[in-house]
């Protein structure tokens, strides 16, 4: 493809960007909607409009609204960014009945779905699950994903949301660091090393206002997954803020204890989403009925 024809087709992400943007005339409706941030989208429509030579919108502050040259792209590129996604619609149901594709967040994927999915794949060798780790938002439909697993509100548009269960977080320690440190309750725990998740970073200063204690919090380290969160908690580290459900195995066996046993309950949760047309594949419906069925048996053994 020579250089002209490629600047005649510029990257579907950033076509569909604009293409939403132009719909709300908002940069932060746009981002929600594509799950990037409000930045990316904007450099997004600098770059298309550095491509076609000319402004798209125009800018009032915090305000965008199309130029009469963006208004007329938009009307005729939104039907062919539609008619790509129905294609791959189309293409992803004509595709070996029976397998899918499901991201997870790693920590989720490595110590509640991956352990459980031989089960199913057992009772139904016809099925293929495949796994791929996902940390950052994106569109579920545009992805060529069958369902994600997300943590947050039930707040993804165009997509069916079941709720698997919420989130109880606990402070864990080695015993060893809990025989090491006088914790008889949760104000003890101010001068030790805390550790926790980038994520939740607020999740100890809930804990213990929850607990009743104030004072300032200092954390000695914060990691990106959970599985490192454990493992320096395992390791001696510090006490970790966990959801408890991902230090299942660890407590266990006894690597790790609970020193203070007042659970943080977040006001968020793990939903499986999908688009709402999968549900029309048997398959895809055994596949979602069963992770629906797991997740209410971890919330019963954990009441």
């Amino acid at each position: 493809m020579n250089d002209l024809r490629r600047r005649l087709l510029p990257p579907v992400g950033v076509l569909q960007s604009f293409v939403i943007a132009a719909r709300h005339e908002s940069v932060s409706l746009a981002a929600r909607e594509t799950g990037l941030t409000q930045s990316a989208v904007s450099r997004q429509i600098a770059q298309l409009e550095e491509i076609v030579g000319q402004a798209l919108f125009h800018r009032a502050g915090r305000r965008i609204v199309l130029t009469e040259a963006g208004a007329a792209y938009a009307e005729a590129i939104g039907p062919a960014i539609d008619a790509i996604r129905r294609a791959t619609g189309e293409a992803m149901a004509k595709r070996r009945d029976g397998e899918f594709t499901i991201a997870t967040l790693p920590s989720f994927g490595m110590r509640w779905l991956a352990p459980r999915l031989p089960q199913l794949t057992s009772a139904h060798p016809e099925m293929v699950v495949n796994m791929a780790a996902r940390s950052e938002p994106f569109e579920l439909a545009a992805s060529g994903f069958d369902a994600a697993i997300h943590y947050g509100r039930p707040d993804w548009e165009n997509v069916a949301h079941d709720l698997l269960f919420p989130e109880e977080s606990v402070p864990v320690c080695a015993p060893a660091f809990l025989a090491d440190h006088d914790i008889a309750g949760a104000a003890d725990l101010i001068g030790c090393p805390l550790l926790g998740q980038s994520l939740r970073q607020s999740a100890w200063e809930e804990w213990f206002a929850l607990n009743g204690v104030t004072g300032p919090v200092k954390l000695s380290g914060r990691f990106d997954h959970f599985m490192m969160l454990a493992q320096a908690a395992v390791s001696g580290g510090g006490v970790a803020m966990m959801p408890r459900f991902l230090v299942a195995q660890e407590l266990a066996s006894g690597a790790l204890v609970v020193p203070v046993d007042r659970p943080l309950q977040s006001r968020l949760a793990y939903y499986l989403v999908y688009p709402h047309d999968r549900l029309g594949y048997p398959r895809f419906r055994l596949l979602r009925d069963w992770i629906v069925a797991e997740a209410a048996r971890t919330r019963s053994e954990s009441a």
